[in-house]
């Protein structure tokens, strides 16, 4: 029997304020795809990532994450499916009153079930994961620099080990060493852990460097979906301007 599809959003649609956002829009990843999604500004993409995250509701349509409903009503179902995923904010949204250490360890402790010299283990391997010394742990978030920041939430998204990774922008306000370096890292996080992967990104260099497929919105739906190869053959208004003359980029 087939595995059910990563994420799949069917006739979703969404509005603030009587403002249409989605409609009728539908979405289908697989496991071990890494999608980047793109947009113009006020498309609604980051209301896709909240949306695939349970934090907003759709108005109308279905989200399911590993064939199961988002809106499942049994709690423990739901506990389990949110533990399969985890997320990258845009600013790293780490709590400023505590520790690096503590940070990360905030889902670990959420869980109720492990003591604290295993979340010491784990954090301690979470913080190797993305580069970073035991030492740093002890650090508050405005100690550190902005690679620093971004290093620090995805160990906090990989707490939990899940297999569904969001990233909303993940190298915004990083420079262009910075921005490549932690490109790579979570390239090979990836392939080392077979995670799947739903990024926004406005930035050409981490589209190329990351994504096996892109997901174009616009139009309030989803209008390709495809290949990073195949994406750039689209006769589209948005997909035209947004690549323009830098195609061979992502080829």
């Amino acid at each position: 029997m087939s595995q059910p599809p990563v994420i799949e959003l069917q006739g979703v649609g969404t509005s603030f304020r009587g403002q249409v956002v989605h409609r009728d829009l539908a979405l289908r990843v697989d496991e071990g795809q890494v999608v980047g999604l793109l947009g113009g500004s006020g498309s609604g993409k980051t209301t896709v990532l909240r949306e695939i995250l349970g934090l907003l509701r759709p108005d109308v349509g279905s989200i399911k994450l590993f064939g199961v409903r988002l809106d499942e009503p049994d709690p423990h179902v739901q506990r389990n499916l949110r533990r399969r995923l985890g997320m990258l904010f845009q600013h790293g949204a780490l709590f400023s009153a505590l520790s690096v250490f503590d940070n990360i360890a905030f889902p670990l402790r959420e869980l109720r079930c492990l003591d604290e010299d295993w979340i010491r283990r784990l954090v301690h391997l979470k913080l190797s994961m993305v580069g970073l010394e035991p030492s740093h742990g002890q650090l508050k978030p405005a100690e550190l620099s902005g690679g620093m920041v971004k290093r620090v939430a995805l160990a906090r998204a990989l707490a939990l080990e899940p297999e569904l990774l969001l990233l909303d922008e993940p190298t915004a306000g990083l420079d262009p060493d910075r921005s490549q370096n932690f490109v790579e890292l979570v390239g090979s996080l990836q392939r080392e852990l077979g995670l799947t992967v739903v990024m926004v990104t406005h930035d050409l260099n981490t589209l190329a460097g990351l994504a096996t497929h892109v997901a174009v919105l616009a139009d309030q739906h989803i209008v390709a979906f495809g290949p990073r190869e195949e994406i750039m053959a689209v006769d589209h208004p948005f997909v035209n301007g947004f690549f323009g003359a830098d195609r061979q980029k992502l080829l």
